[in-house]
């Protein structure tokens, strides 16, 4: 296994914490969801707040302790119809229009729970993902839940892919096309280790190859902070570079192995990873940014490519789940 990157302070001091790295193998042996906050086992209650969900107001275990994968996007209505969608693919009694928010309690995110399928929207972009992200781990840490498998299902802009590619991330990489992650805690920048699970990558490839139904390739996805000019794009309401300058950047990412940009991913992977849970990030492609920065395509193909990803975590779940020989 790959080791974790070093925790880096003020960008200067590299403090190596072996007590981090035995637990993350630890998580990854007896393949528990885990925690690294110690002050939560001082708490009496966890209220998860976004969630409407607690560890007194709510039986955690028994409401999700089945659960084995996780499917997470940005928006309410496609995880709304994702979980409908797999109800159906793993033929599951009882009416779709039956399946209810979780959530409902609160207006942040929405939750279906699909046989041990659970179906999260995230909002859009690292800081609306990542709360979500702490209260899904704290709710599986509580659940007591086991080889879990989180998926992040969604859409990306291209580069140098045709629109309606579908992209298994390899790396998950900041602006500058580094593997990592910083988050600022208490004025100080902590730098984390955006790996994913290669087998599961690798397993969502052989599933793409026998669906056949849409090309599938491997690449790194660069996760901005910003949908427009973070991203390149000449069409926002600011821009301070050129085209050229633009090209010359997304050739740059290019070269480096970038085959997607969204703004998710690195946060995404650094979490999954730090609490030992396996993690993939699929997400079709709706254009290519060497052609332009607007969306074209019509309503209709557009739908179709953001079933994709979907379609390709339902075969890989069956067949996990052995209704796929």
């Amino acid at each position: 296994m790959t080791a974790m990157a070093p925790i880096i302070l003020n960008c200067m001091t590299t403090v190596t914490d072996q007590s981090d790295y035995n637990k993350h193998e630890d998580s990854l042996t007896n393949n528990l969801v885990h925690v690294k906050n110690p002050h939560l086992d001082t708490m009496e209650e966890d209220i998860l707040y976004h969630f409407n969900l607690g560890t007194k107001t709510h039986n955690l275990p028994e409401m999700f302790g089945d659960i084995k994968f996780v499917c997470v996007g940005g928006s309410a209505n496609r995880m709304k119809s994702f979980a409908q969608f797999i109800h159906q693919e793993l033929a599951l009694p009882g009416n779709i229009d039956d399946i209810r928010d979780i959530c409902e309690g609160t207006d942040r995110y929405s939750m279906y729970k699909v046989g041990p399928v659970l179906s999260i929207s995230h909002g859009m972009g690292v800081p609306s993902i990542s709360i979500m992200l702490h209260e899904l781990i704290k709710l599986l840490h509580h659940a007591r839940c086991h080889d879990v498998i989180v998926f992040r299902i969604g859409t990306s802009g291209g580069v140098g892919l045709a629109p309606g590619t579908v992209v298994v991330t390899d790396k998950a990489v900041d602006c500058f096309f580094r593997a990592q992650f910083e988050q600022v805690v208490l004025g100080k920048v902590i730098t984390r280790s955006t790996v994913l699970d290669m087998g599961v990558s690798e397993e969502l490839l052989q599933c793409s190859s026998e669906l056949n139904n849409f090309p599938t390739v491997i690449g790194n996805t660069m996760c901005t902070h910003d949908f427009y000019e973070g991203q390149g794009r000449l069409d926002g309401a600011l821009c301070s570079f050129s085209t050229e300058d633009k090209l010359e950047y997304l050739r740059k990412a290019y070269d480096t192995g970038v085959r997607n940009i969204e703004m998710e991913s690195t946060v995404f992977a650094a979490m999954c990873y730090a609490c030992g849970i396996k993690a993939a990030v699929i997400c079709v492609t709706l254009l290519n940014r060497f052609d332009g920065d607007q969306i074209t395509s019509s309503h209709d193909v557009l739908v179709e490519y953001q079933q994709r990803p979907q379609v390709l975590v339902a075969h890989f779940i069956k067949k996990h789940l052995g209704l796929i020989l």
